[in-house]
């Protein structure tokens, strides 16, 4: 723990330091001491969100400067969990309160950021950055083969590839064990660096573990790689840091040289609405993390997690395959009689699913995954919002309608909406006016633009302005706020969900 308390200040330190609202929060101790007490008024935090993920959090709603009362600092400390949930992570036994008293939950602490950092480093390894990555297919595999594989197999591909082009036959199938002795950074550095960067592997001749770890960071220094880790944390085997090690080495020197008679096909970037579907499933926590989400849903295994959130117990284990054989044939049948499964259970709770088949879910047909997903996550949200009702029957678009419209007639906002595609909407104008309805004095009016044009940078303003003040006041919202400029209906209704959930929250 002190090792990534250390590491995770250093970094902090470095990437953050010219961000003038955390003028009086950095630098942070060497070792890291302060960082919990440093993290108390959510500033910090939710600047990293924004430097990790642009865009996420509007700064016109944060809170700032030197001295921030305790219910601005809560309010920032709200804010940056329902974000860093927004972007995909995984937030567990966490609130403003817990937050507010780091020094006690240490552990939740460095998990979060961990997450947070990580998404940064992680989301620069991919297809899309690094085309080169098409050298790490094994005989036989397609580019999904590749898209789907974790971060980190994707670096444990390519530490390989580089131990195998400098003719090395160690590998490596971890970042902890299999590390410990420097022998692969040794010759891993030394692969990749250009030839003037005077890299060596006399650290090799060293025969303390500790000795010869300290000289591979002094080679990886040469090449301006040297974070992330210490010497203990190599020779510990501190495997969340040295998989940041490795992926910061990746980015800086990827040295994957063109193969020229490999046809690269350009994979088109995932869509906005494949990464919101994807970050909120990792939200929720399931296992294994969703990279891609065609892929990793195939097997229909996350999909069963996803239906017992929805309601506990739907889920007839003994219909399910969670260990497959490893028979190809077997294998491929036991997918598909979970993917039918998958669509049965989705019949179960009333989804739409005329044309959709198991085999559509396991060749990872677009279109029709995405249908069953979009369902999963509308009957996710109304799940929770039947909480809400004394008999637990379904809340439906007219109840929200209904609700969101009586708190704005009842705080005297001058404003209703018909339905989930009202054109007043494209202005974010019903959206804000409800969350100040909810909470008197949240918004700050004089940020508000009044009459944005259609599609127009004003109208993104108060769009993305909308959508940050939502989550300021506890709501977890997953939409963007291209969602409501564009009038995407669907993105939309889960807004509202999200506000009228919190809503019953904030009356309790």
């Amino acid at each position: 723990m002190d090792e990534e308390q250390k590491s995770f200040a250093g970094w902090l330190n470095r990437y953050l330091k010219n961000i003038g609202e955390l003028s009086h929060l950095l630098p942070l101790a060497d070792n890291g001491d302060d960082l919990y007490e440093k993290i108390g008024d959510g500033i910090l935090l939710c600047k990293l969100i924004n430097f990790a993920v642009p865009g996420t959090i509007d700064d016109r709603a944060l809170n700032t400067g030197e001295k921030v009362s305790l219910y601005k600092r809560n309010e920032n400390l709200t804010l940056a969990i329902t974000s860093a949930k927004s972007i995909g992570c995984h937030v567990v036994n966490m609130d403003a309160h817990t937050l507010g008293e780091g020094e006690s939950h240490k552990h939740l602490v460095l998990g979060l950021l961990w997450q947070i950092i990580s998404q940064f480093l992680f989301n620069q390894i991919s297809l899309q950055h690094i085309p080169g990555l098409i050298v790490l297919l094994y005989p036989g595999e397609t580019f999904e083969d590749l898209l789907k594989l974790s971060t980190e197999q994707l670096l444990i591909r390519w530490v390989n590839y580089q131990l195998d082009k400098a003719g090395v036959d160690r590998r490596v199938s971890n970042f902890s064990e299999d590390i410990k002795d420097s022998v692969v950074y040794t010759h891993l550095i030394h692969q990749i660096a250009p030839e003037n960067a005077g890299v060596n592997k006399l650290a090799l001749q060293k025969s303390d573990l500790t000795e010869r770890a300290k000289e591979t960071l002094q080679q990886a220094d040469k090449i301006n790689c040297n974070e992330w880790v210490t010497s203990y944390a190599i020779v510990h085997g501190v495997d969340k840091l040295n998989i940041l090690f490795v992926a910061n080495l990746f980015i800086t020197y990827p040295a994957l040289e063109v193969v020229e008679e490999v046809k690269v096909v350009v994979i088109d970037g995932e869509t906005r609405e494949e990464k919101m579907f994807r970050n909120w499933m990792n939200s929720l926590g399931v296992k294994p993390f969703v990279t891609y989400l065609y892929t990793d849903l195939q097997d229909g295994l996350i999909l069963f997690q996803i239906f017992e959130f929805i309601q506990p117990g739907i889920v007839n284990r003994n219909e399910v395959t969670s260990e497959f054989s490893k028979m190809s044939a077997k294998k491929s049948l036991q997918i598909l009689e979970n993917c039918n499964y998958a669509i049965e259970l989705g019949k179960k709770l009333n989804f739409v699913l005329v044309g959709i088949q198991g085999d559509d879910i396991k060749s990872g047909n677009k279109m029709l995954t995405l249908a069953l997903v979009w369902q999963l996550m509308e009957k996710y949200t109304l799940s929770l919002l039947a909480k809400l009702s004394p008999d637990g029957s379904p809340i439906g678009d007219s109840e929200i309608i209904d609700w969101a419209n009586q708190r704005l007639q009842d705080a005297n906002k001058g404003i209703s909406i018909k339905n989930f595609q009202d054109p007043a909407l494209k202005s974010s104008l019903p959206v804000i006016d409800l969350i100040d309805a909810m909470v008197p004095g949240a918004i700050d009016y004089s940020v508000v633009i009044k009459s944005p044009g259609k599609f127009s940078d004003e109208a993104m303003k108060n769009a993305k302005y909308a959508i940050t003040m939502a989550r300021k006041i506890g709501a977890l919202v997953y939409a963007l706020p291209e969602d409501l400029i564009e009038g995407k209906a669907k993105m939309v209704m889960t807004i509202f969900a999200s506000l009228m959930l919190r809503n019953s929250e904030i009356e309790k």
